[in-house]
């Protein structure tokens, strides 16, 4: 998954910035602790380590309305209920790319804050790519590699790259580590690190420093402090393509009647259509729009905002990296160290009440430890070692525990609903071949995926059964008696009889 941006956010903490504003402390928070996690088995944990002493905190469960972390957007309620908690929890992969800057306006700066990921440091496995599992469809950090036409190419306004920005030229030497990668990365093992350095000091030589676009305004910044600004109008966009005679890369042109300032403008973010833009190369000059096809520099601006290391993320992408598997919630070896941490972190914020915590969370790893001794007997005792999931795959942390193998139709945070014939083919030579009694699937009304690969078998009569990932376990069933450990327990009755 690409970085999440939230373009809205800034107008969240605005509007949070302009209420708090006529507030004072003494009105803005109650003398109730307050407490406020991401999902739900976070909540549970809490309410449990808490015993009775849940009723003087006030606990927030988010993710609250039935909507998975993976397509969970904040509230300006969420915001606020954020910025002036004693706790927040939250899982801190790709789904929760919002928390940082939600952390950057909060209000109370003793806050504790637990990272469940970073809690569990090197034990969080990176998504895995198994046999037969269907790949995601590219998302858009992999599009500077998408076959576009000329059809798929769509104007663009000024406002796409609104804002302002610097040149990396002047960065070259703090971003060795990103020149060290992709000479590692490259097939040429003889071309260096150094070698990088020096081809880029050329490629990203720029006269301007900073860019500013702010309506129909550029105003280009140099190195000694003179700016030169003037308004532009788009002039369409022109078309580089590749040896293959493929198109490699669209920029857009944008020309002034300033007879000063630099007349001609190129944008080339490596986008076809409409959409703000991360970062981008430029190309500028008054000797018209041919001349700046012809340019061999590549001049690269990044956000002005961006620290060295935001660069070297930008840099790099998310392409690069092994996506992180965000479900660490569903193995009761991780739940117990997180509900320990939670714990500790409760009793430094009430040390008054710290016995009750500690002798609370004792009983609870207690019972998580039992239920943990059950799935293992169970496992030992079964004549299968093996699951097949019609589905997005979030329990690789519970059968990775147990070890067992598995199949499945996608990875566990995938967006994808719909599965290939091929994808669907495989499963059900696996579900033949292995005599599998059932297939699984996770929570969800839609079980389509399941239905079809058992409809591909030769018997067609296994089972389709459900586990349950707690991605959309609300508030209303926690009334009604849900808990953590039910749901496992639950999920330990659906396994046992996968592995009959």
């Amino acid at each position: 998954m690409n970085k999440i941006i939230y373009t809205f956010i800034s107008l969240i903490f605005t509007a949070i910035i302009l209420i708090s504003c006529g507030e004072s402390n003494a009105t803005a928070k109650n003398d109730k602790l307050s407490i406020v996690s991401t999902i739900f088995p976070e909540y549970d944990w809490v309410c449990e380590i808490l015993g009775d002493k849940v009723k003087n905190v006030e606990v927030t469960m988010l993710l609250d309305n039935g909507v998975d972390l993976h397509s969970y957007q904040p509230t300006i309620n969420d915001i606020a209920k954020i910025s002036d908690c004693d706790m927040f929890i939250y899982v801190g992969g790709e789904s929760d790319g919002w928390v940082n800057d939600a952390l950057k306006n909060a209000k109370n700066d003793k806050m504790k804050v637990i990272n469940l990921l970073e809690i569990l440091g090197d034990s969080v496995k990176t998504e895995e790519l198994i046999e037969g599992m269907q790949q995601e469809e590219e998302h858009d950090h992999h599009h500077h590699n998408e076959e576009i036409t000329e059809a798929d190419i769509e104007n663009r306004s000024l406002s796409d790259f609104a804002g302002e920005w610097k040149s990396l030229y002047p960065y070259i030497d703090d971003l060795e580590e990103y020149f060290e990668h992709i000479a590692e990365e490259d097939d040429d093992k003889t071309t260096t690190k150094e070698t990088y350095i020096e081809k880029y000091r050329t490629s990203w030589f720029c006269e301007a420093d900073k860019i500013s676009v702010d309506g129909n305004k550029i105003s280009f910044t140099y190195s000694n402090g003179k700016t030169h600004s003037a308004d532009y109008k788009y002039s369409g966009y022109r078309i580089k393509t590749n040896e293959e005679g493929n198109i490699a890369s669209v920029r857009y042109q944008f020309e002034t009647d300033d007879n000063v300032a630099l007349k001609y403008v190129q944008f080339n973010d490596h986008e076809h259509e409409s959409k703000k833009s991360e970062h981008f190369h430029i190309y500028f000059g008054s000797n018209g729009f041919d001349s700046l096809m012809d340019s061999k520099n590549n001049p690269f601006f990044v956000k002005y905002a961006l620290s060295t290391n935001e660069i070297l993320e930008e840099l790099m992408g998310h392409e690069h990296e092994e996506e992180k598997d965000e479900h660490v919630w569903l193995s009761l070896k991780n739940a117990k160290i997180l509900c320990k941490v939670i714990a500790d972190n409760l009793s430094e914020i009430d040390p008054e009440n710290k016995d009750i915590y500690s002798a609370n969370v004792s009983a609870y790893i207690e019972k998580l430890s039992a239920l943990d001794e059950e799935y293992n007997k169970m496992v030992n005792g079964s004549n299968r070692k093996i699951v097949l999931f019609g589905d997005r795959f979030p329990f690789r942390y519970l059968v990775d525990d147990y070890g067992l193998d598995y199949y499945a139709a996608f990875v566990g945070c995938s967006a994808e609903t719909e599965a290939s014939f091929e994808t669907v083919a495989f499963l059900s030579k696996k579900m033949d071949e292995l005599k599998l009694p059932c297939v699984l699937t996770i929570e969800g009304a839609n079980h389509k995926i399941a239905e079809t690969v058992v409809a591909n078998t030769y018997a067609k009569n296994q089972k389709v059964l459900t586990m349950d990932s707690m991605q959309s376990t609300t508030s209303s069933d926690v009334k009604n008696g849900i808990t953590y450990i039910s749901v496992m327990e639950k999920n330990l009755d659906i396994l046992k009889e996968a592995l009959k």
